[in-house]
Order: structure tokens, then sequence, then C-alpha cells
């Protein structure tokens, strides 16, 4: 298990300690030990989950969208699943899988018995990493790395740091400690967001109003009003495998995997978990307030991709870099958490994250052959191939 005992202004301490109370009562019916291995930093329980991922056979973590996202570059692609007690302020994954949000004892007995019965998903991810000249920044800040070695980035990167800070004069003999530039190499969930969403969610990251999904609607509303046109050139590999290459000029560039952020807003309807492909969405202008207003309404009731604001196309990858025009895009974070800076790369990892879920989830995603997104595309009159409307 890994918690987050600083969340909520030490709230999560004591949700920690209740679901791991609840895990070691249900081990000691079923057969199975508990270990906590909760780090210092997002980056410490990191650390922790990956050098011990010999010791365990599922991972648990509880808290919101960016413990999902640490378990999920923890277990990712090696088979061992990920148990999740949504307790943060945005649930936006598991709200999207089906599963309990908020409801802690239901939420641990779903784990026990998917645990007892063998009962799991596979679900896509999506991967960053960086191109030249892209570098991570602190998960939980969006600062610069203030020493040799990004824990969560391993020894290549740390080599790249070094080398970096050696060119730079940054030997740190002096006992100073040198600012690191390692690349990007991270896994996400929900939505990798690239300009206004990015504020936005740094906006409600900061915010002291109660509630996440509160806090997301206030910093909507505030950022809106002076939207910047971010400068990106994208080379697309689309999901008939064809290549497109462009500009886009616009306030907002996002890569979803899942269909909601910021608390239940749904900016990318048309998302499924295990299709092998990501959702391109970006604003195809600037709004004018009657437009922003609509597309507001539209978020909360599924209906975003009507608006002729967006333009949307499914892509298997995409590489993302400055455009000559534009200006500098926000650093980019996923599933709440800060990644990086441009350059990137994007790439959908086919049913890569192994998730514990209760039967009835299990089958209700079994079920899901692609209509309802299929039926909601020709409802919001767009083309399902080239994304435009028809």
């Amino acid at each position: 298990m890994i918690g987050n005992p600083v969340s909520d202004k030490g709230k999560g301490a004591r949700i920690d300690a209740q679901v791991l109370d609840l895990l070691s009562q249900a081990g000691r019916r079923h057969g199975f030990d508990i270990i906590d291995i909760t780090g210092a930093s997002f980056d410490d329980s990191l650390r922790k989950a990956r050098e011990k991922h010999d010791e365990y056979r599922y991972l648990v973590v509880v808290g919101g969208d960016g413990m999902i996202a640490l378990g999920a570059n923890a277990v990712g692609c090696s088979g061992t699943p990920l148990g999740i007690v949504a307790t943060g302020s945005g649930n936006d994954f598991a709200r999207g899988l089906g599963l309990p949000v908020n409801r802690i004892e239901t939420a641990v007995e779903g784990i026990v018995g998917a645990i007892v019965r063998g009962s799991h998903i596979d679900v896509d991810m999506g991967r960053v990493t960086s191109l030249p000249g892209g570098y991570a920044v602190d998960a939980s800040t969006g600062n610069l790395l203030s020493s040799g070695r990004d824990d969560n980035q391993g020894d290549a990167a740390g080599a790249v740091a070094d080398a970096a800070d050696g060119a730079a004069g940054n030997d740190g003999a002096d006992g100073a400690q040198t600012v690191a530039r390692p690349p990007i190499d991270r896994y996400y969930g929900g939505m990798l967001s690239c300009g206004l969403d990015a504020s936005i969610n740094d906006r409600a990251n900061h915010s002291h109003l109660p509630g996440g999904s509160l806090r997301y609607f206030v910093a909507v509303l505030i950022e809106v009003t002076h939207m910047k046109r971010y400068g990106y050139h994208i080379k697309a590999t689309l999901a008939d495998g064809t290549v497109e290459e462009r500009d886009i000029v616009s306030p907002m560039l996002t890569v979803a995997n899942s269909r909601h952020i910021g608390g239940g807003l749904e900016v990318s309807p048309y998302s499924r978990f295990a299709d092998g492909l990501l959702d391109l969405i970006w604003i195809d202008h600037v709004p004018g307030p009657i437009e922003i207003a609509d597309a507001i309404s539209k978020a909360y009731n599924g209906r975003l991709m009507a608006s002729k604001v967006f333009g949307w196309q499914r892509v298997r990858s995409i590489e993302i870099t400055r455009a000559a025009e534009g200006e500098e895009p926000p650093v980019l974070m996923a599933d709440g958490e800060y990644i990086g800076h441009l350059p990137v790369t994007v790439t959908a990892q086919d049913r890569a994250l192994r998730v514990l879920v209760p039967p009835a989830v299990a089958a209700a995603h079994a079920e899901d052959d692609g209509t309802r997104v299929l039926e909601a595309i020709s409802r919001d009159g767009r083309d399902p191939i080239t994304g435009e409307f028809a």
C-alpha cells in the first residue's frame, strides 16, 4: 500500500491508517500480508514501489489521480494489478472506470474481493517521453529538480542530468545544489494537459477553496478570461495509420486517455479505456463570451465535442514541439501532477495497466463495444474518422 499522508492538511494520514487497518483485517481473513511503502514524497514513494516490486503481488494506492499516476508508473506494463482507493479532490480516473469515489470501506471491499476472485481489467495508458530539449520537472511542484538525479527517471536520466550539470560547470564540489534537467519518461491514465487546461489545473492545485470540483470550476472561470495562444507543432499518427503534420496555435491542447478532468468535467467524452488510442483535443479558435458559456455548459453534460470551438482527432502517437508562432506553452501536467516541458512524444500504450475491479465492473467494461461512443460522435455531428464536423 502507498498512501498520501500530507494530503488535505493531514487528513490523508487518517485515511491511510483506516485503509491499512481494513486491508490488514482482510488479510487475516484471506491469508495475505500488507506492507506500507509510503515515502516522503511522490518520487520517494515511486522509488520504493519500484525497488520493492519483487516483494508484493498487488499494489494499492490511496488518494486522488496523482496517486493513481504514481501507481501506474510503478506497476504499468508489468502485469502487477493496481488497486485504487479514490479519496482525492478529483478522482477522475476512478470515476471513469466506475469505481467507488470517496467511499473508503466500499473501495477496500472491492479491492479485496477482486484479489480473492482474480477480477481485473486491462486499460490503456499514455506515455510521455522527451524529444531533444524536453525535460522533466518535480512532479509535486513543477519546479526544476534540485539535485543531480531524479529518482523517478532512473540511471540513464541521472547520467544525462549529471552530464548537463558538468557542461554547465555545476560539479557540486562546493556543496551547492545543482539544477537537473533529466528527460521525461512518464505514464499517465487521464489526460496530458499542454495549455489552458494545464494552467487551470495549476490554479486549482493552489486554490484554498473546498472541494475539487469547485476549485476546478472557479479556476476555469478565471483562466478563460485571459487565454493565451500557445504555439504547437504536431506530427500525429492517426487511428488509421496515416501521418499528419501541422501547426496548431491555440489556447489549449490535450492528449486524453480518459473522459474526465477536474472532478467530473467531460473534456474528452469519446475516450475509451481499452481502444489503443488517445484523443487529441484542442481549441480551434479563441472563443467569444457566448461560445465560452456554451462550451462550459456542454462540458458538464458530456457534449463538449458538439461545440465548434473544439477540434478532435484520434491518434496512436503524437510529437509535440514548438511552432514558430504563438507563445511558449506552460509546464505540461497529467493526472494532477507536473510532467515537464516540450518537446515530447506521446504514445498510446495498449492495455498496459492492470486494475483490480469488482466482477460487476469488469463485466461492464467487457460489454463496452464502442457503440455508446459512436452514437455520441454521430449525435454531435462529427465524422468518426477525420474528427471534422459532417
